[in-house]
C-alpha cells in the first residue's frame, strides 16, 4: 500500500523563531559555554585585539573563544570544519550570533593566543573548585602518547640533515658564481633590445618560434653523432648513470656549438667590414652581432649546463646523500616537527609527544604538561609539584585552606629511587606491571627492617591488602580522562606543530574536559 503524505505549508514548515534564545532548549550545552565564558577573565585576549585603524572591525574574542570551547567539547578541532559548522549548525550559529568567522580567522586566533588559551586552565580549575568539585584524598598520575602533526617517514639522521644543509649552502654559492660568470652585471632575465623594442618584437618572436620548430624536427646530436639512442642495458642504477652522462655531454656540445656559431658570426661580420673599408665602401643597414653575454640561447644553454655539472659533482661525492648511508649512531630529527620524537605505543611506533596528567578522585585534571621524552620517570616530581600548587591555590580561593593531596598513585613507569624518596605527598608507585603487583599480594612480604631501601618498603606496602586496594584505584581515576581527551575531544593527533603549540592545545583540551565535568557535576 502506497504511503500518503499530507500537504505542508512551506512558509510554516521553515519558519524559525525570531529570537535566538528560542532556537535551543534552555539546558543546551551552548548556553552553558556562553555562561562560563562570560565569567572568565579575558583580559589577555582583549589586550591583543586591534581597535581602530583601517579595515573591518575584528570579531569579539569572547565569541571566538566560545566557538573554540564548544567545538572542542564536540571533538571538532579542524578550523575548516568549525567554519562550516558556524554556517550549518544551529548551536554554533547561536554562539556566533549569526556571524560567520572563516577558518583563517579561527586558526589565527588559536595561534596568536597560545599562552592565553593555556592560562584558561587555571581559571576553569577555580570555577570547578568553587562549584564544590575537587576530592584530593587520592590523585593519579599517568602519561599517554599523542601523535604529532608529523609523519614517521619525515625522520632523518642528524648527519644527513647537517650534510644536506651544507650541500644547499654550497650549491647556492655555486649558482651565484655561475650566474655572475654568465650574466656579469645584468640580472639575467632582461629582454634583449630587439625584443624590448615594440617595432621589432613581433618579427623576432616569429623568427625564434620558427627556429625552435626546426630544432625540434632535427635529431639530437652528441659527441658520437646523431641518430636514435642505444637502448640501455644493465642495472637500473647503471642505466640512469649513462642517461645522465648523455644529457651532460649533449648540454656541453650544445654550448660549444652555439659559442662556435656566435664566434663565426662575429668573425664574418668583422671580415665584411674590413673588406668594405679597404674598398672604400660604406656599409648601410644591418646591425652588429650582440656580445656573447646578451645572446639568449647561449645564456639558457649555459645555465642548464651549469646545473647539470653541479649535479655531476654531487654524484661524484664520497657517498650519495641518502638517510641509510650516513653514520647510523647519530640521532634522528623530524623535518616536519623537529621537536617531536619517535615513541613506542601499544599500537606501534608513532611520531609524537608524551602527555602527562594528574587527576583527582572526581576526575578533575589538576595539572597537565607535554614533553618530548618518551619515559615517564623524569616527570613525576614536576607534575606532582604542579598539582600540589594547584590544590593549595584552590584551597585559598574556595575557603578550604587545609586542602591537600592525600596520596599519589603512579604506575611502574615512574619508579625510581629519586621519586620514591622525594619530598611531597605520600605515594604508591608500582615497581612492576599490575598483574605482578597483584600476584605479589598473594604472597605476603615480610616487613622490611630499619635499614631497608625505599623499594623494599614500597614493595611491602603494595603487597598489603590496604596498599593493593588503594593502588587499584589508579586506573579508574586517570585512564578514563585519557580516553575522554582522545575519543571525546579528538586529541589523538595534534593539529598544530611545535611543542609550545601542542602544549597549548593539550591544556586547552584539558580545560574543556574540566568544564564538561563541571556541567555533569552541576546537573547531578
Amino acid at each position: 500500500m502506497a504511503r500518503r503524505y499530507l500537504p505542508v505549508d512551506r512558509d510554516q514548515a521553515f519558519l524559525l523563531p525570531p529570537d535566538l534564545r528560542e532556537w535551543l532548549p534552555a539546558d543546551h550545552l551552548a548556553w552553558f559555554v556562553l555562561d562560563v565564558v562570560g565569567e572568565l577573565d579575558l583580559g589577555e585576549f582583549h589586550a591583543r585585539r586591534r581597535l581602530g585603524g583601517a579595515g573591518r572591525a575584528g570579531y569579539d574574542p569572547a565569541m571566538l573563544l566560545a566557538v573554540l570551547i564548544y567545538a572542542y567539547a564536540l571533538g571538532e578541532r579542524s578550523s575548516r570544519q568549525i567554519e562550516r559548522l558556524c554556517v550549518t549548525d544551529v548551536a554554533f550559529r547561536v554562539i556566533c550570533a549569526q556571524h560567520r568567522p572563516d577558518h583563517a580567522t579561527i586558526a589565527r586566533f588559536r595561534g596568536e593566543h597560545e599562552a592565553a588559551l593555556a592560562g584558561l586552565f587555571g581559571q576553569v580549575l577555580e570555577v570547578c573548585a568553587a562549584a564544590g568539585m575537587g576530592r584530593f584524598g587520592a590523585v593519579a598520575l599517568d602519561g599517554t602518547k599523542i601523535a604529532a602533526n608529523a609523519a614517521l617517514s619525515a625522520n632523518r639522521r642528524e648527519g644527513w640533515v647537517r650534510e644536506r644543509a651544507a650541500r644547499i649552502l654550497a650549491e647556492a654559492g655555486e649558482v651565484d658564481a655561475a650566474e655572475d660568470a654568465l650574466f656579469g652585471a645584468v640580472r639575467g632575465d632582461e629582454l634583449p633590445r630587439e625584443f624590448a623594442n615594440p617595432a621589432t618584437r613581433a618579427q623576432r618572436i616569429r623568427a625564434a618560434l620558427a627556429e625552435l620548430d626546426t630544432a625540434d624536427d632535427q635529431p639530437a646530436e652528441g659527441p658520437g653523432g646523431s641518430g636514435p639512442p642505444v637502448p640501455p642495458t644493465g642495472t637500473a642504477g647503471q642505466r640512469r648513470h649513462r642517461q645522465f652522462q648523455r644529457r651532460l655531454e649533449r648540454a656541453r656540445a650544445r654550448v660549444a656549438r652555439l659559442r662556435a656559431a656566435h664566434e663565426a658570426k662575429h668573425a664574418a661580420d668583422a671580415a665584411r667590414r674590413v673588406n668594405a673599408t679597404a674598398q672604400g665602401r660604406v656599409i648601410r643597414g644591418g646591425s652588429r652581432p650582440k656580445p656573447v653575454d646578451q645572446n639568449v640561447k647561449i645564456r639558457e644553454a649555459g645555465a642548464r649546463l651549469a646545473k647539470l655539472e653541479r649535479e655531476a659533482r654531487g654524484r661524484a661525492g664520497p657517498h650519495p646523500l641518502t638517510p641509510n648511508q650516513v653514520d647510523p649512531t647519530s640521532r634522528k630529527v623530524n623535518l616536519t616537527d623537529p621537536q617531536s620524537r619517535t615513541m613506542m605505543t601499544r599500537a606501534g611506533w608513532v611520531q609524537g609527544y608524551n602527555a602527562q596528567l594528574v587527576v583527582s578522585e572526581d576526575h578533575l585534571i589538576l595539572a597537565a604538561d607535554l614533553t618530548n621524552s618518551p619515559v615517564d620517570v623524569l616527570h613525576y616530581q614536576p607534575l606532582v609539584a604542579a598539582a600540589v600548587d594547584a590544590v593549595a591555590h584552590i584551597g585559598e580561593h574556595t575557603g578550604r585552606p587545609g586542602a591537600a593531596i592525600g596520596c599519589v598513585l603512579a604506575d611502574a613507569g615512574y619508579a625510581s629511587e629519586a621519586n620514591l624518596t622525594a619530598d611531597g605527598p605520600d605515594r604508591l608507585i608500582a615497581l612492576s606491571k599490575r598483574h605482578t603487583v597483584e600476584d605479589a599480594a598473594a604472597h605476603p612480604v615480610p616487613h622490611p627492617g630499619d635499614h631497608a631501601t625505599a623499594r623494599d618498603r614500597m614493595r611491602h606496602r603494595l603487597a598489603s591488602p590496604d596498599g593493593l586496594n588503594q593502588y587499584r584505584r589508579r586506573a579508574s581515576i586517570v585512564e578514563p580522562i585519557h580516553g575522554h581527551l582522545k575519543d571525546r575531544r579528538g586529541l589523538r593527533r595534534f593539529s598544530r606543530r611545535g611543542q609550545a603549540a601542542a602544549t597549548s592545545e593539550l591544556t586547552f583540551a584539558a580545560a574543556v574536559t574540566n568544564l564538561l565535568r563541571l556541567r555533569a557535576h552541576a546537573t547531578a
